[in-house]
């Protein structure tokens, strides 16, 4: 499965969740549905972060002439870069992207 493929499935368990939380009248049950769209959520994040990161870990990659053995260096520096830039969007008055 794609990563695209698996982002169209949590998306969709999300929204299937979400919906069924609104229709349901037991407490207990809307909690546990909208707790597992949350995980869902959180699991969407960190995989689109991820695919971020790889790209631009490429990116530095190819920058530097795509030298061998450095793959870690680079996907550091991505990670760093990814953070910086999540930061500095969170930040009072910070430009909208």
């Amino acid at each position: 499965m794609s990563a695209v493929d698996e982002q169209q499935k949590i998306e969709h368990q999300i929204e299937l969740a979400t919906r069924a939380a609104a229709l349901v009248k037991d407490e207990p049950t809307v909690h546990r549905l909208r707790s597992f769209a949350e995980e869902l959520s959180r699991k969407l994040r960190r995989m689109m972060r991820r695919g971020k990161v790889r790209a631009r870990a490429f990116e530095l990659w190819e920058q530097a002439g795509r030298p061998a053995n450095r793959d870690l260096e680079f996907w550091l520096e991505a990670e760093r870069q990814i953070e910086d830039d999540r930061d500095e969007q969170r930040r009072p008055g910070a430009p909208e992207r």
